[in-house]
């Protein structure tokens, strides 16, 4: 049996099967949208900690609005003294 003639045999399959394509597509879509983006990191093995690059005067926003970015004083000093 054909898929859409069972489609068209039992006509309660439809909303369903139309949810479902949304959902499939949706979660594609945002699984090939999210690589691209500059918050994912793939590569372990070039920087397999990149939270130890991150300059904490550097604001990583989209937007700040009269914010002021400062380095932790106890993180540089940790920092320090671990290198």
């Amino acid at each position: 049996m054909n898929f859409f003639q069972l489609l068209r045999k039992k006509k309660e399959l439809i909303p369903l099967v139309a949810f479902m394509t949304v959902a499939a597509t949706g979660a594609t879509s945002f699984a090939l949208y999210s690589p691209r983006k500059t918050d994912v990191i793939i590569d372990r093995k070039r920087n397999p900690e990149p939270w130890e690059t991150v300059d904490p005067s550097v604001p990583t926003k989209l937007i700040t609005i009269n914010q002021e970015w400062k380095p932790i004083e106890e993180l540089q000093k940790v920092r320090r003294a671990t290198k």
